[in-house]
């Protein structure tokens, strides 16, 4: 019995949801997002509320049951709100710059050349770099998988190492550091 996915989902006054044969459409006012449904899972539309059956109880259509509420939730919270991600690059030297007109980030991560990471449309990116801190990239989308794609690929680049913490990291995520050698 999946808890998840017996839980309704409350759509606000603002969100627009069309159902098209297993497709879900959710418009709201920062974008368009939809979905494709398995058939063994039905969506139920009443007033402001969408829930999701199971037509069988086999165990594939218990586990879409619970994977679909998550993700159409994610979609409607996506288009109302957003979701953020911050990254924090820690090490001498390492920098990052956006090219807004071509939507380009270019890094420097102590390579012998610059990395360079073109950036879908649907993710906005902002930087913060202040004198004596770490530079900050914060990336804003309202598709919540893509910005996670996006932001594991950047943290790829160089991953915090640890025996001096260097690397690209989530902000205010905690490296297991281990000691060097002993003499």
């Amino acid at each position: 019995m999946s808890r998840i996915g017996n839980k309704p989902i409350f759509i606000s006054k603002n969100i627009d949801i069309k159902i098209v044969k297993n497709t879900v459409i959710i418009e709201g006012k920062l974008g368009i997002l939809s979905q494709i449904i398995s058939n063994k899972i039905k969506l139920v539309l009443t007033n402001n509320k969408l829930l999701l059956h199971r037509i069988k109880n086999d165990k594939e259509s218990k586990s879409l049951h619970g994977l679909y509420r998550v993700l159409i939730n994610n979609m409607i919270e996506g288009v109302s709100v957003g979701f953020i991600k911050i990254l924090e690059l820690i090490g001498i030297g390492y920098k990052v710059s956006f090219f807004k007109n071509e939507k380009i980030l270019e890094f420097n991560l102590g390579f012998s050349h610059s990395i360079m990471m073109k950036i879908p449309k649907e993710i906005l990116v902002e930087t913060k770099i202040e004198k004596g801190k770490n530079p900050i990239l914060i990336l804003k989308s309202y598709d919540k998988q893509l910005l996670g794609i996006i932001a594991a690929k950047i943290r790829s680049f160089r991953k915090p190492e640890p025996y001096k913490g260097k690397g690209i990291r989530y902000f205010n995520e905690k490296v297991r550091r281990k000691t060097g050698k002993s003499a």
